[in-house]
């Protein structure tokens, strides 16, 4: 992809774990706005009673009024109730686990505490595998999720090759507990992690191959990304950063700074690199741009139309980011500087401790993306600037109640 396509070098998210980013992504909208984000529960659980707020407009509902077919397969995540599933939120297809993989552990099976990470079983959780609004499995089985996702993304392409479609495909994995396939088992040199993600890059090969068979490519944007950083803790099954401070949970930027790639054959020039800020908040309403559609007019939408950097190389409309932990503006990234409000470790035993900072601490993200060295006392004229985008920033919030602190009712 990357080198038929375009890749972002500092492409963001706009949060650091899993529920509020793909709110983000599906909506253009910071998680604060649309309810999906919390300072009390970081993402929704199996006993959350809320999910993403039906009045909130997805990609998937930006499309369906211009002939689009939708199909979500997947990880969901934004909530299992009925009324919050893909199919109440512009899908007209679903396939996936409604929410993370490790949840609904079963507590009498299999061994305790991180153990049943280390050398995990599909047994060990009982997650549901839905379509639509039916569980067709429980639990999941897991080792084959990758492919049977795969297939499902195929069939759909092909049984909707004479109309527009939509396919959003967030895998579970690389989230923990690892599985894979049989025919992945030892096929990297990075142990279990490494032959998960081997699985996942023949799945984007796959779906690059069918729309080339069907004739689709040139009439198809692709888009590769995550939802957010590594989940250090995990250690060898957590993935890496790289370069890049601290991790998943995190508002450093191994926390938030993504791998970003579009591919769009006779559209998008290959083999460029874009150096320019762009975001998963982006995705709306660049894809409303191209498809020819609408966005929504009654509310503030956080991301910008990146068409003419796709199709025409033109500068990055974004010149900004900010970085949200729950409902507590942590940081904000203005051009090549980056000042941390707040910091705060993604996980571990510093992961509930917030340190406050001031003056803010300072970092040049282009000579400096370890954010290794703070500029703060040699620059307090760009910390004046970024303390003014943030007044005019927070002047426009809203923060509607959290769906993600509703909880069911336990059963007796």
């Amino acid at each position: 992809m990357a080198a038929e396509g375009v890749r972002f070098t500092q492409f963001y998210v706009a949060a650091e774990v899993c529920t509020p980013s793909r709110a983000a992504l599906l909506t253009g909208r910071l998680p604060p706005r649309n309810g999906m984000a919390s300072d009390k529960r970081r993402v929704l659980f199996p006993e959350s009673g809320g999910g993403l707020p039906p009045s909130e407009v997805t990609i998937a509902e930006v499309l369906k009024p211009l002939g689009y077919a939708t199909a979500c397969i997947g990880k969901w995540h934004l909530g299992h109730l009925p009324q919050f599933l893909p199919t109440a939120q512009g899908f007209d297809t679903y396939l996936g686990i409604p929410y993370s993989n490790d949840m609904d552990r079963l507590r009498d099976v299999g061994p305790s505490g991180r153990a049943a990470f280390l050398e995990p079983k599909a047994e060990y959780w009982n997650v549901p595998l839905m379509r639509d609004l039916e569980v067709v499995e429980r639990p999941a089985e897991q080792t084959t999720i990758t492919r049977r996702y795969t297939e499902e993304a195929v069939r759909f392409i092909r049984e909707h090759k004479q109309q527009p479609f939509f396919v959003y495909l967030p895998h579970n994995l690389p989230h923990v507990p690892l599985f894979r396939g049989d025919a992945f088992i030892g096929h990297s040199q990075r142990g279990l992690y490494g032959d998960v993600i081997e699985e996942i890059d023949w799945s984007v090969g796959e779906i690059l191959q069918t729309l080339r068979s069907e004739g689709l490519a040139e009439n198809t944007l692709v888009w590769f990304t995550s939802d957010n950083g590594p989940w250090l803790i995990f250690g060898d099954h957590g993935g890496s950063a790289g370069l890049l401070t601290d991790g998943k949970g995190s508002t450093w930027e191994g926390g938030m700074r993504e791998p970003g790639i579009a591919w769009w054959p006779g559209k998008i020039p290959g083999g460029r690199i874009s150096h320019g800020l762009a975001s998963t908040l982006d995705l709306l309403p660049t894809i409303a741009s191209l498809a020819g559609g609408e966005v929504p007019q009654d509310r503030t939408l956080d991301g910008y139309d990146l068409s003419p950097l796709l199709l025409e190389d033109a500068p990055s409309p974004r010149e900004s980011m900010f970085y949200y932990r729950g409902q507590r503006l942590m940081a904000v990234r203005h051009g090549p500087w980056k000042a941390h409000f707040i910091t705060q470790t993604g996980y571990g035993p510093e992961g509930n401790k917030p340190t406050p900072h001031d003056p803010p601490l300072l970092f040049h993200l282009e000579h400096d993306p370890s954010e290794r060295e703070n500029r703060s006392a040699d620059h307090p004229e760009v910390l004046v600037e970024i303390a003014q985008i943030v007044a005019e920033h927070q002047a426009g919030m809203e923060f509607p109640s959290s769906q993600l602190e509703i909880t069911l009712p336990k059963s007796k």
